[in-house]
């Protein structure tokens, strides 16, 4: 696209995004006097921040005139969110952030958009139904749950009990639901299956390790039930040795695994028992932590968003530059059948005309879209999403 596609496109958005702010008086977060808000506008470089409104109609009036492409605001409060630094804003406490992007899935660059939302969404439902409420024991009342308008998911916790947390208790959060560094030792119980005297010694014959019960809460438990939906999956596909390399499992060790997994030790699995194999051993570990961890970051060295004490997040109603999609609040339970790209495509669906770069399919308001790459006619909210991700000009 070119520089003066590229202008054409963000003035388009931006009338586009006019048009809905002011047709709507955005709900501010509580204490919204105490949080820092900040924006990026169209065609500017960078973020205006350290911003605050004192009153409601100062920030909507704001936003109508000023139209920004993003729009966040802290999860920190402070005594001054206005002042430019952040000592001088003295903090009084924050919100513990969950940011799930579909970025940070396991082979994401392969997905379409459709899919890696709804990847990403059942990690987000993961986080909150087995994690923040099963195992930390948050009540529902302090979740607040979002859609982020791009590519995942957010929720705030708002117990009293973590707002003064800071970053190295909050990774503490995230250690434990990221699994990390979670060991076999911790998981399995090892004891001795049989006895060898040399002499006057007595000495263990082999050596057993026996998983925890299913029914067992946290890790422990979650490992069990993972083990044995995996062990179940394999054993019932059609081809268990294609099956285990879908699990990623290389053609040698899925051989050998698929060789180890006879009847008799299917069965002892089930009972509890992994004292057959090192190879087992190692994969259903490897495996389960994998499927039963949260993906909270990009990789080992991207510092997740809920270590951030200061962090600024999207501003709930707001509308996402790249996208056109509403950051959208969703019940907790309405989650399960919450759907994005309808939910939340609440601009124009008056038809424009647009030059698709690529051929690109999407469903969008309950509309299948397979668009060729040619000049075509489609909503507004189609084409902000094309156009805010460069799939498309204007005609």
């Amino acid at each position: 696209m070119d520089q003066n596609s590229k202008y054409q496109a963000l003035n388009f958005i931006q009338h586009e995004f006019q048009q809905y702010y002011e047709q709507q008086s955005l709900s501010l977060p509580d204490r919204f006097g105490r949080r820092e808000f900040a924006f990026v506008f169209f065609g500017g470089k960078g973020m205006m921040r350290h911003l605050s409104f004192p009153r409601k109609q100062d920030f909507n009036h704001f936003i109508q005139e000023k139209i920004p492409m993003h729009a966040y605001y802290s999860s920190a409060y402070y005594q001054h969110p206005d002042a430019p630094t952040m000592q001088e804003k003295e903090w009084m406490g924050a919100e513990l952030i969950f940011d799930l992007d579909s970025d940070h899935l396991p082979n994401a660059d392969t997905m379409s958009y459709e899919k890696s939302l709804s990847m990403v969404k059942i990690e987000f439902e993961k986080l909150v139904n087995e994690f923040l409420l099963d195992d930390f024991g948050f009540q529902k009342k302090y979740l607040e749950l979002y859609f982020s308008g791009g590519r995942g998911y957010h929720c705030h916790v708002k117990d009293p009990a973590v707002m003064d947390l800071d970053s190295s208790e909050r990774r503490e959060i995230v250690d434990y639901i990221t699994a990390r560094d979670l060991r076999d030792t911790i998981i399995f119980r090892e004891h001795a299956t049989g006895k060898k005297q040399y002499g006057s010694q007595v000495y263990a014959s082999g050596k057993s390790l026996t998983m925890p019960s299913p029914q067992e809460p946290g890790w422990k438990g979650r490992i069990s039930r993972e083990i044995i939906t995996i062990v179940e999956d394999i054993v019932n596909s059609e081809d268990p040795l294609q099956r285990l390399q879908e699990y990623g499992v290389d053609l040698k060790d899925a051989e050998r695994l698929a060789s180890d997994l006879s009847g008799d030790r299917i069965k002892r699995i089930k009972q509890g028992m992994l004292d057959q194999s090192k190879t087992i051993r190692k994969f259903f570990l490897n495996r389960a932590l994998r499927k039963s961890a949260v993906s909270l970051s990009a990789g080992e060295t991207d510092e997740p968003v809920t270590c951030d004490i200061k962090r600024l997040i999207r501003l709930p109603f707001s509308l996402h530059g790249k996208t056109g999609f509403q950051v959208t609040p969703i019940p907790h339970d309405k989650l399960n059948h919450f759907d994005p790209l309808e939910e939340t495509v609440l601009l124009s669906d008056t038809h424009v005309l647009v030059q698709m770069h690529h051929r690109f399919s999407i469903s969008l308001k309950n509309e299948e879209y397979n668009l060729e790459k040619e000049k075509t006619k489609i909503p507004i909210y189609l084409a902000v999403f094309l156009l805010g991700r460069g799939l498309a000009s204007l005609v």
